[in-house]
């Protein structure tokens, strides 16, 4: 016996642990982007990952446990909105607005912001995922810009962020749905402007 097999077997760690773990959250998180929470099965996820069924618990535990783990935000995400407060105020909106477009023309964010939004209305997992956005990121970055209340402005672009990834990436509403990412940007970010740190009332 070798001295890497005989370390394998004593040690009892799967060869390919690791990718099997990553193959499982990609299909997952496709498949709760595409058909929600109730209907994104394990055993579909893991027929999506070409697993045993039973991996998938072996890895994340239950099927909460898994959305919950593989529908967090990207740390890069998370932390590009702890800084946004840091730059310059009268930017603000524009650099929001390029956070999230960016975030939702990305493929693997853009599964984890529409399997949020899709599982939302039908399990209260993904409902506090969705609300912990807005309550927790949005809520501190617009508590950060102003003392004028913050917890309606943060609503305010919480609710235009659900309606662009519905409506351009879900629904694919026309004329938004053609628009190059920059369009979609010229055209939040003076929303999220004023929704941050302009007056909400004339």
């Amino acid at each position: 016996m070798t001295m890497s097999s005989a370390q394998t077997k004593r040690t009892g760690r799967r060869p390919g642990a690791t990718e099997t773990r990553d193959q499982i959250a990609v299909a997952a998180r496709s498949s709760f982007a595409e058909l929600g929470y109730e209907r994104a099965s394990l055993r579909r996820i893991a027929a999506a990952a070409g697993v045993d069924p039973a991996l998938i618990a072996h890895f994340y535990g239950s099927k909460e446990e898994l959305f919950r783990e593989v529908m967090a935000l990207p740390p890069a995400i998370a932390d590009a909105f702890a800084r946004l407060a840091d730059g310059p105020r009268e930017t603000v909106g524009r650099r929001l607005a390029e956070l999230i477009v960016g975030g939702l023309e990305n493929p693997a964010s853009r599964a984890i912001v529409l399997g949020r939004i899709r599982s939302a209305s039908t399990h209260p997992d993904a409902a506090a995922l969705v609300r912990e956005l807005v309550s927790d990121d949005l809520v501190r970055l617009a508590s950060a810009l102003t003392d004028d209340r913050p917890e309606t402005r943060a609503v305010l672009v919480g609710s235009q962020l659900v309606g662009i990834a519905i409506a351009r990436y879900v629904v694919v509403v026309e004329p938004l749905a053609s628009m190059s990412p920059s369009e979609v940007v010229d055209v939040l970010a003076p929303a999220f402007q004023r929704y941050l740190v302009e007056p909400l009332t004339p």
